[in-house]
């Protein structure tokens, strides 16, 4: 027996975002690459910050670092298909937040992927722990899991 929780499913993610898969993120096994996955985490998790959050990935003083990140792969995704990324957040502490993302396959119910991705929001300069900033926070309020 497992004890591994029961698959997500797209209505458990509040966030959607279609990413195509690219002829180089299959390996030599005729599958994309297990690292890939955390591609398309930070692809979902920072076209989000940016378009819905403002983020200013070039020049804004505070930018997210990766603190953790966790993938269990329940099915195979390969080129050409392309992905539906759920996301939603765990957790919204301080200076902290808990990223969950579902990879779906277009067209297809079961869930491909899940995992967790947290950022830790930092001054860009020190590199030390800030608050996250009111705008990041309101829209990442938006996305926090019931319960």
């Amino acid at each position: 027996m497992s004890d591994a929780p029961a698959p997500a499913t797209r209505a458990d993610y509040p966030h959607h975002l279609a990413i195509p898969t690219r002829w180089m993120d299959n390996d030599i096994y005729g599958h994309v690459n297990n690292v890939t996955y955390y591609s398309y985490f930070d692809t979902v998790i920072n076209a989000y910050l940016i378009d819905a959050g403002g983020l200013d990935i070039h020049g804004g003083p505070v930018i997210g670092i990766a603190a953790e990140s966790f993938c269990r792969f329940r099915r195979s995704i390969a080129f050409p298909q392309t992905i539906e990324a759920g996301l939603r957040v765990g957790k919204l502490g301080n200076s902290s937040v808990r990223y969950e993302i579902g990879l779906f396959i277009a067209g297809e119910a079961p869930v491909a992927a899940e995992g967790h991705f947290v950022h830790v929001f930092v001054d860009r300069g020190t590199m030390r722990p800030v608050p996250i900033p009111d705008g990041l926070r309101a829209v990442l309020a938006r996305l926090v899991r019931p319960g």
